[in-house]
């Protein structure tokens, strides 16, 4: 007997064949995609950079001397690094809480002392005689803070110090003792021997 299909059955498994593909197809066609997956990695803020000072420490202190703190740091803090108070310093007029400013000077006076304000730099006293030569030259004996601190690369801490040198060992004797002034080297003295005289 012979099948009736037998004759269709290529083009049948043809046809399957072609569903099962077209099924896949649209299967693969309509599958909701992975989503994708981003990683972010957190970009790192800019540090910024710590702000230093300088801040000359005076009077009734264990060191007295320049110190480098960060900015925003208080009088109590430069205190501690010149070893703080002697026991004989007034400090009742010195505010600890104070924030300090860069290049500025604290002076702690001690019990009985005429207090000055924290920051004021010490002022020598005036000198009858007058400060310039007649060469035009600045006498070193005689010489302020203020007119010292005019000269090229002198600013007022170095005035500061050749004023306290002056006071603590007595009279320049020559142009060149300058230099045992601690920040005066060879280089800067150059530069200001010219413009500067002792008398």
């Amino acid at each position: 007997m012979d099948d009736p299909l037998a004759r269709y059955r290529p083009y049948l498994a043809m046809l399957l064949l072609f569903l099962v593909i077209l099924g896949g197809t649209i299967f693969i066609l309509r599958r909701p995609e992975p989503t994708a997956i981003t990683i972010t990695t957190a970009t790192p803020r800019p540090t910024a950079t710590e702000v230093l000072i300088l801040v000359d420490v005076r009077g009734a202190v264990a060191k007295p001397g320049v110190y480098t703190l960060p900015g925003g740091s208080r009088v109590q803090d430069a205190l501690a690094l010149a070893g703080n108070v002697l026991s004989h310093a007034e400090l009742s007029s010195i505010n600890l809480a104070r924030k300090l400013n860069d290049g500025e000077q604290i002076y702690i006076p001690i019990v009985g002392e005429a207090t000055m304000p924290a920051s004021a730099p010490i002022k020598s006293e005036r000198q009858p005689t007058p400060t310039k030569t007649p060469l035009g030259k600045l006498n070193l004996n005689t010489a302020t803070v203020a007119e010292l601190d005019v000269l090229p690369g002198i600013g007022p801490a170095i005035a500061q110090r050749i004023v306290d040198y002056r006071a603590e060992n007595g009279a320049f004797k020559k142009v060149e003792d300058l230099k045992k002034v601690r920040g005066i080297g060879d280089a800067l003295f150059d530069q200001i021997k010219d413009l500067v005289v002792v008398q």
